[in-house]
């Protein structure tokens, strides 16, 4: 499972306000897995994290998010932090960034208050997901089903409470970024042996449903 993320992009979005170990915790385990992972933000510089009221540490941003594409990154990692997605969703740019990842069915990982973001980007209808209790109202009138679980996986949507289910958070969302970094690889051998030159099978097509993720 590690292995598939071996020199692969993730995508961090985040900016002031931000949990500290909602931060750190996901970002070193998918260093541990092999992947390089970008902090984008609204904002160059640095970016302050907090622990509950407190301040914590400083981080560094790579890149601007309006210079960023989805198409850079094999998926989004979304910390939470009150202030954090509450200044993030009313920005245009990290709005468009979230439903970039979404459009292009790739895995997105949110945990805690970042589910807000997901509100703001309308991405939530008809999935089921998990965030910080307060959040229940605004993603059920967002069409989404809230449930109070330590993780819940909803197709390519990895999504955790708080900071007690981060390590939880962590090792579902690698292993689903990774499923999607092997189905990718798939896809590519499958287009080398099926060129867009050779002539369409007459076989019938048949539709399978996934099965849901277990949690």
């Amino acid at each position: 499972m590690h292995a598939t993320l071996q020199g692969k992009k993730v995508a961090m979005l985040a900016t002031d306000g931000v949990n500290e170990a909602e931060l750190t915790a996901p970002r070193e385990a998918f260093e541990r897995a092999g992947a390089e992972v970008h902090l984008l933000s609204i904002k160059e510089g640095e970016i302050q994290s907090m622990n509950g009221l407190d301040k914590g540490k400083t981080f560094r941003v790579d890149r601007l998010v309006e210079a960023a594409s989805s198409g850079d990154y094999i998926g989004l990692v979304l910390p939470g932090g009150v202030g954090n997605p509450d200044k993030l969703r009313m920005n245009e740019g990290a709005v468009r960034f979230v439903r970039e990842f979404f459009f292009a069915d790739k895995p997105v990982a949110a945990i805690c208050h970042a589910l807000w973001l997901l509100v703001e980007a309308d991405v939530l209808k008809g999935r089921t997901v998990t965030s910080y209790p307060s959040l229940r109202t605004d993603i059920q009138n967002a069409g989404g089903t809230w449930v109070d679980q330590m993780v819940q996986v909803d197709q390519q949507l990895v999504t955790s409470r708080n900071v007690p289910d981060l390590p939880a958070f962590s090792e579902k969302a690698i292993q689903i970024f990774g499923r999607a970094v092997q189905q990718a690889t798939l896809d590519e051998m499958g287009e080398d042996s099926f060129p867009a030159s050779d002539a369409p099978s007459t076989s019938p097509t048949v539709s399978v449903r996934a099965t849901p993720e277990a949690r």
